[in-house]
């Protein structure tokens, strides 16, 4: 028998090894990005375009590479920040010129050049497939310049399983955020198919976070601050008045990169309890800085997730942390129970002249006697007013009396109103359930209706015929409002922007990552048109990420689950009466579009059974 196990060609261990590290074009763009900062570079431009399919070029000033530097960085297992089993343990760079370069030239083809500073002449590499086609000296800027075109070439499963463009660009421009919010002293700029997405000169931290996602969090932001033996705790957080319905701007940072941990989120939010509306989220900018020593950041080939030596301390010191900053910056209500408030009197003016109240008492005063007594009188500057004269009490006690009767009158009225309006049928009664569901009375039993549920099935079958037929009514808005958002959700609302139109939006761009709503749907009654747009935002990245679906499908399944009436609104029974009827109009009236029910059938057997 041959023997089986074989070694494997470079070629396809490096295009292993580029699975990997390389998941798509945002990838590419942290490794570039992170080296570029390595390098010291004080300026950095990132090129893209077509979402990083064609183009991803990075330029930056730093320190640039020698004629044998640049050819090394293409090796497999090359890097600048590692020469023994220790370093491992006290990683304080990203990584300089290795490790990924060796990935990405796998599944691309790469052009690089390169310059240090005191050198006259630089180095250019093209590198296609993990071989090398050029190496030649070229004059050129100090510093680095690498250009990755056509990636996954080589590899056209991999590459028809990136997404739309709109999305891959979403992902390229939450890494390029990532890096620019660790280092407010290097300035980036960003450029998609020739338009200027980004540019953010170098300023403060509270500076860089303003011009990345936009003035409005200039307001919000609160300092965090504290410093510890096991970590020192910088940044900022959001006001509890500031706190959105969907998941805004959530970082944390340790030693500069950028992680996620759901149990150090649930120490943040358990920090605002009872401070901000249920399902509603702040903002938090956090860096951590800690011996690298306590923490893992290898555990994942993308270093987003790392293990913390002692992470129950880091908690408790990020709650206490996030708490404090609240309560110092008094962005929460306070109440100081050690404060005695009878001593909280004016201070007198050197003008004002002193009076001692002087009482009279009765001295005949009788407590058991029937007869009415004259109530004391009071002289000075505390004085009680006068008792009130027999005809104004008996016109009181007839305007109470006048009173109770006409609310007794409209409470009757009221309630007879009602049962006209709910009385539809003398022989099917509709009324609304602690509203939230409507009843209706069948020959078999009843019908329960989950009133949102209901409404997003009709919404959603309207939305969907009005994206295939490209035509619904739009109502004008009287005076135009302007919505601001941050970068990465102007670019997902760009992704849906034909999708948006043709449901009855009537939009226009309004300057950087600015929109201007003219016009809403004939049918929507939504107000707030900020959350309304945050919540469809939202909801399209969800359905994006975890369903898949197609785009005109998704704006339709987040149109009608944040446009549809909601749990707990009062609805009158012409209301309750169009709705059931577009409801079992719908083709698929019993099932919302997330699949759950949109009624249920209770038969009177079934409620025999109940009481047996």
């Amino acid at each position: 028998m041959s023997n089986l196990i074989k070694l494997l060609p470079d070629s396809v261990a490096n295009q292993i090894a580029a699975g990997e590290v390389v998941q798509r074009p945002a990838s590419a763009v942290k490794e570039l990005l992170e080296n570029s900062i390595d390098s010291g570079a004080t300026t950095v431009q990132l090129i893209v375009k077509d979402a990083g399919k064609t183009l991803i070029q990075v330029i930056d000033d730093g320190c640039g590479m020698s004629e044998t530097d640049a050819r090394m960085c293409f090796e497999r297992h090359a890097t600048s920040k590692i020469t023994e089993t220790n370093d491992l343990f006290s990683i304080r760079t990203k990584g300089f010129r290795g490790e990924a370069m060796a990935s990405i030239a796998a599944v691309a083809q790469v052009e690089m050049k390169t310059k240090l500073h005191e050198e006259e002449l630089g180095t250019k590499i093209e590198i296609e497939g993990s071989k090398i086609l050029v190496q030649e000296p070229v004059q050129t800027k100090s510093g680095t310049s690498i250009a990755i075109k056509n990636l996954f070439f080589n590899i056209p499963a991999r590459r028809n399983f990136l997404k739309s463009n709109p999305v891959e660009t979403r992902h390229i421009i939450d890494e390029f955020e990532r890096v620019a919010l660790t280092h407010p002293e290097v300035s980036f700029k960003m450029i998609h198919n020739g338009a200027e997405t980004f540019n953010l000169p170098t300023g403060t931290l509270r500076q860089r976070i303003v011009n990345v996602f936009g003035k409005k969090f200039n307001q919000s932001l609160v300092p965090i601050d504290e410093k510890t033996s096991i970590t020192n705790l910088t940044g900022f957080i959001g006001k509890p008045d500031f706190a959105k319905k969907t998941r805004g701007e959530q970082f944390f940072f340790v030693n500069k990169r950028f992680i996620k941990n759901g149990y150090l989120h649930f120490a943040v939010m358990q920090a605002y309890q009872d401070l901000i509306p249920n399902k509603s989220y702040p903002s938090y900018f956090i860096y951590m800085e800690m011996d690298p020593a306590s923490i893992d950041i290898n555990i994942h080939p993308t270093k987003t997730e790392i293990k913390f030596e002692d992470e129950k301390a880091i908690y408790a010191i990020l709650n206490s942390a996030v708490k404090q900053s609240i309560g110092k910056y008094q962005v929460a209500p306070s109440l100081d129970f050690e404060q005695e408030t009878s001593f909280n009197v004016e201070p007198l003016t050197g003008d004002r002249e002193i009076k001692i109240p002087q009482i009279k008492v009765n001295p005949s005063f009788n407590p058991f006697d029937e007869k009415p007594i004259k109530a004391p009188s009071f002289s000075g500057s505390a004085s009680m007013p006068e008792r009130p004269k027999p005809q104004q009490v008996d016109a009181l006690n007839q305007f109470y009396a006048q009173n109770r009767e006409l609310r007794l009158t409209e409470f009757e009225s009221e309630i007879a109103s009602t049962e006209e309006l709910l009385d539809v049928d003398s022989e099917k009664k509709i009324f609304q359930i602690h509203n939230r569901y409507i009843y209706s009375r069948i020959k078999s039993g009843y019908i329960l209706i989950d009133q949102q549920k209901a409404h997003e099935r009709v919404l959603y079958e309207k939305f969907l015929s009005s994206l295939e037929n490209t035509t619904n009514a739009s109502q004008k808005e009287l005076f135009p409002i302007q919505i601001e958002f941050s970068s990465s959700d102007f670019a997902i609302l760009r992704e849906i922007w034909d999708e948006v139109v043709a449901i009855g939006f009537d939009i226009a761009e309004f300057g950087k990552n600015t929109i201007s709503v003219n016009g809403i749907p004939a049918d929507g009654k939504e107000t707030d048109y900020q959350l309304l747009f945050e919540k469809i935002i939202e909801q399209f990245k969800n359905n994006k990420d975890q369903l898949n679906l197609d785009t005109k499908e998704n704006v339709a399944r987040a149109m009608a689950r944040n446009m549809s009436i909601k749990r707990g609104k009062k609805l009158g029974g012409q209301e309750i009466n169009q709705l059931i009827d577009e409801l079992f109009a719908c083709q698929n009236a019993e099932y919302a579009p997330n699949g759950k029910r949109t009624f249920i059938t209770v038969t009177l057997d079934e409620l025999d059974k109940q009481f047996k």
